[in-house]
């Protein structure tokens, strides 16, 4: 089964972050996915909060607004597409992403459509 892990974690940690730590956290990151390349399917980092924009349609007429939907103190920083056999094994594979220590991971289940 397909899961997508959503990486969620406050934006402002990186900025306070030196050099090396930034790199540290990169480094750790490259490490998961070639740990992990056989489960991975796909995924990629998002570009900063201020760079969303949320579109709603309502009455028929599209509203966009900057910025994401909600206002949290932890933004969607990017998200992994694995291939697990349950959700035992993906909650396994998210406790290892890096930023599970200053963030959190949503572990959702990706629907499934039969196409015929």
């Amino acid at each position: 089964m397909r899961y997508a892990l959503l990486i969620n974690v406050d934006e402002a940690l990186f900025g306070k972050m030196s050099k090396e730590e930034g790199e540290a956290v990169m480094s750790a990151y490259m490490a998961y996915g070639d740990r992990y390349k056989d489960k991975i399917a796909g995924g990629d980092a998002l570009q900063r909060v201020e760079t969303a924009t949320t579109v709603r349609v309502r009455d028929g007429k599209t509203q966009t607004t900057d910025g994401p939907f909600a206002e949290t103190k932890e933004q969607l920083g990017g998200f992994y597409i694995v291939n697990c056999d349950n959700l035992d094994e993906a909650v396994e594979l998210a406790s290892h992403i890096p930023d599970a220590v200053r963030g959190s991971i949503e572990v959702r289940p990706i629907m499934e459509f039969n196409q015929a």
